[in-house]
C-alpha cells in the first residue's frame, strides 16, 4: 500500500525536517528525508547499522549538521543553532553516568549552571527522583545500582532541565531482555507523564513497536516507511518493510488475473493459486511478491471447511518456545513455510497441533496475503 509518509502526522507539528542530506565526503549518510513530529509524540527512528538513524538524531541535536536541507523545532530553524542552545537534551546509550557520583548529584549535574536557587535544584532533583521511582536510592553510587536503575538515573538526569525534545540513542541496549520489556513500559508511562516529545533510536523491533506511536523505518539513509505500529506490521509499504518487520513467509508470485476484491497469483514456489485481497491496483503488472505472517497461517491435521487458498504439506521440523511452536512445513514443490501457532492449552503430547512427518492443511485467509510489485 503507497503511503505518504506525511500523511499520518499530527496536527500539531513540532519537529520538521525537510528534504535532510547529510554526506560524509562521498557517502551519503542520510538522503533527502523529510518528516514531522508531533508535540508530546513518542517518535521512534529504526533501522539496521548504518541505516541514518544516528546521523539523523545527531542533527536533531546540532551535533552534526545538514549538508543541505533544515531542521525545525518548535517552529525555529535550527541551523547554525549550537546544542546548548537548542531545547534539546540527549541520552546517551552508555548513560555516562559519574561514578564518584551519588545518584542525586548525577541527575542535578546538568541544573547547576541554570538560574534556580539550591532550593529550586533539590526541589526538581526530588522530582525527578519520584518521577523515575528512585527516590530511596538518593545517596547511592551508580555501582550499587541495577543496569535498569543506572537507565532511569540517566533518564531522570536528561528530563531534569525540563527540555521540549528528548532525544534516546538506543536507550535500553545494555539492558537484558526482560529488564528491557519492563523499562520499555515505564519509558513509554514517564513519557506521557511529562508530556515531553521523545525522538527514540533503535535497531530493535520489538522495542520501535512497544514504545512509540509513530515509526521511521530507515534504510540506506532514506525512509522507507512511515506509520503507526500497527500498520506497518500488518500493511507494510514495501518487500524491504515486510520483512525487516517480524517474520515472514516470502515468495516470487506471478499474477494471472485481478477482479473487483481479488487478484489472483500463481505461486510456483508452493505450488498453487492464491487469492490476495486487494488493497490497491497492481498496474498490471505480472511479477510481485507474495508475502504472509506465520500466524496468519492456520495449520490443521484435517481438511478446513474452506477451501480457499488451502494446501497440503508434510512437517519438516518445529520448534517449542512454550507460548507458541513455530512450524516449518514442506510444500510438494520443496518450498518451506513457516507456521506460529499458540500453544494456548497447559499441553501434554497429543494436544500439539502436529510434529515431524506429519501431513497437514495449511490455510490463509486472502485478507492475509500481501502483495508487492518488484522494487528497484
Amino acid at each position: 500500500m503507497d503511503r505518504d509518509p506525511l500523511s499520518a502526522t499530527p496536527s500539531d507539528r513540532f519537529i520538521s525536517v525537510r528534504t535532510v542530506t547529510k554526506q560524509f565526503g562521498q557517502f551519503t549518510a542520510v538522503d533527502r528525508v523529510s518528516l514531522d513530529i508531533g508535540k508530546g509524540e513518542l517518535f521512534a527512528l529504526l533501522g539496521s547499522s548504518g541505516c541514518g538513524k544516528t546521523t539523523l538524531l545527531r542533527m536533531l541535536a546540532g551535533f552534526e549538521e545538514p549538508t543541505s536541507g533544515q531542521i525545525f523545532i518548535d517552529g525555529e530553524d535550527m541551523a547554525g543553532i549550537a546544542p546548548y542552545h537548542r531545547p534539546v537534551n540527549m541520552m546517551f546509550q552508555s548513560y555516562a553516568l559519574f561514578p564518584h557520583m551519588t545518584v542525586e548529584k548525577n541527575i542535578g549535574y546538568g541544573l547547576k549552571h541554570e538560574r534556580m536557587t539550591k532550593s529550586e535544584r533539590d526541589d526538581r532533583v526530588a522530582a525527578m527522583l519520584d518521577l523515575v521511582q528512585l527516590k530511596a536510592f538518593a545517596r547511592r553510587h551508580p555501582h550499587q545500582l541495577s543496569g535498569g536503575q543506572r537507565q532511569r538515573v540517566a533518564l531522570a538526569r536528561a528530563l531534569a532541565k525540563q527540555p521540549k525534545l528528548l532525544l534516546l540513542d538506543e536507550p535500553l541496549g545494555a539492558l537484558d531482555k526482560k529488564l528491557r520489556e519492563q523499562t520499555q513500559f515505564e519509558i513509554a508511562n514517564i513519557q506521557y507523564e511529562t508530556g515531553i516529545t521523545f525522538v527514540v533510536v533503535t535497531h530493535d523491533q520489538e522495542e520501535a513497536m512497544t514504545l512509540a506511536s509513530r515509526i521511521a523505518i530507515m534504510d540506506s539513509g532514506s525512509i522507507r516507511q512511515l506509520d503507526t505500529p500497527k500498520n506497518v506490521y500488518e500493511f507494510p509499504s514495501s518487500r524491504f518493510v515486510a520483512s525487516f518487520i517480524g517474520s515472514v513467509n516470502l515468495f516470487d508470485a506471478e499474477l494471472v488475473r485481478q477482479d473487483d476484491q481479488f487478484a489472483h497469483i500463481a505461486v510456483p514456489e508452493i505450488g498453487v493459486t492464491l487469492q490476495a485481497l486487494r488493497r490497491g491496483q497492481l498496474h498490471g503488472k505480472t511479477r510481485l511478491t507474495c508475502a504472509f505472517r506465520p500466524e496468519k497461517v492456520h495449520m490443521s491435521r484435517q481438511p478446513p471447511a474452506s477451501a480457499v487458498n488451502t494446501m497440503q504439506g508434510v512437517v519438516q521440523d518445529f520448534g517449542y518456545f512454550g507460548k507458541d511452536s513455530l512450524y516449518r512445513v514442506k510444500m510438494p514443490a520443496g518450498s518451506l513455510i513457516r507456521v506460529n501457532a499458540t500453544n494456548d492449552l497447559r499441553a501434554g503430547d497429543d494436544d500439539i497441533v502436529a510434529t515431524w512427518e506429519d501431513e497437514v492443511y495449511l490455510a490463509i485467509d486472502p485478507a492475509a496475503i500481501m502483495l508487492f510489485e518488484d522494487e528497484a
